[in-house]
């Protein structure tokens, strides 16, 4: 190769005229082209023998590893470099210390296969991405699942709670009505008024059993006792009416005493 192809294809590769013209000076003290010498032109039409020929070049003008592979490779679609040949240069250009260059194709090759590993990466890691996500709705589920089967046993309590309560509550209203009754009956058996409600509120005692006024202790006693004995629960008496007439009758005899 000559000074005018090594400045054609400096200056091609995109070297600056003043760096193009240092680095074809070196080469011609190092002998690695010749200085002018024929008429410029190879027998076979190109000007480089191989590609580790336009390898070595590009890399000893400074060209960047990643710029040489499309330079090298426009040059080949030029015709100005001789794909094969045995990675070394008849030219006496010295190659760098690998035994050989990969060629073109092999290290398109080598850049579709990183390509394929990083997409791969990729998708790997989109999947585990996925998972991760699909984790979360299966946890998320769960969790709602477990909320709605609380709240369904939550729901079943409470209609279980009210039903207890309507129960109960019917079973408050029949029992106020057999107390009513109760009553009823124990003003019919013993003829008088017993004021039931005023038990708690009034201490006239005779006007809670009915009597006159002024009648006397004597009399009242007779009847309590007549009304205890008709509701006491031996005799088939009401029990919750007995107790009331009962704490009646003791406050009427703690009220009494001494007399």
């Amino acid at each position: 190769m000559n000074t005018d192809q090594a400045f054609d294809l400096l200056k091609d590769a995109g070297v600056t005229e003043s760096s193009n013209i240092q680095t074809v000076r070196r080469w011609l003290r190092e002998g690695k082209i010749k200085y002018e010498g024929g008429n410029g032109k190879r027998k076979t039409g190109y000007i480089l023998d191989d590609t580790d020929q336009a390898f070595d070049l590009l890399k000893d003008a400074g060209i960047t590893e990643s710029s040489s592979i499309q330079i090298v490779r426009r040059w080949l679609r030029e015709g100005k470099v001789k794909y094969g040949g045995n990675g070394k240069s008849n030219t006496g250009y010295i190659i760098d210390d690998k035994s050989s260059r990969l060629a073109i194709n092999d290290i398109l090759d080598q850049n579709k296969d990183e390509i394929i590993h990083r997409l791969k990466l990729k998708i790997q890691a989109q999947d585990k991405q996925i998972e991760g996500i699909e984790e979360l709705n299966e946890t998320a589920k769960k969790i709602l699942i477990q909320q709605r089967d609380m709240y369904k046993k939550e729901v079943v309590i409470l209609k279980n709670e009210k039903s207890e309560l309507q129960n109960e509550t019917k079973d408050l209203l029949k029992e106020n009505i057999e107390l009513r009754n109760e009553l009823i009956k124990v003003k019919a058996n013993i003829g008088d008024n017993y004021n039931y409600g005023s038990t708690a509120q009034s201490n006239d005692y005779s006007e809670k059993l009915g009597l006159s006024k002024m009648a006397s202790y004597k009399e009242l006693l007779a009847e309590y006792k007549g009304l205890l004995k008709i509701t006491h629960p031996d005799h088939n008496g009401n029990a919750k009416v007995f107790h009331y007439i009962k704490t009646d009758f003791d406050s009427f005899r703690n009220s009494n005493k001494g007399k």
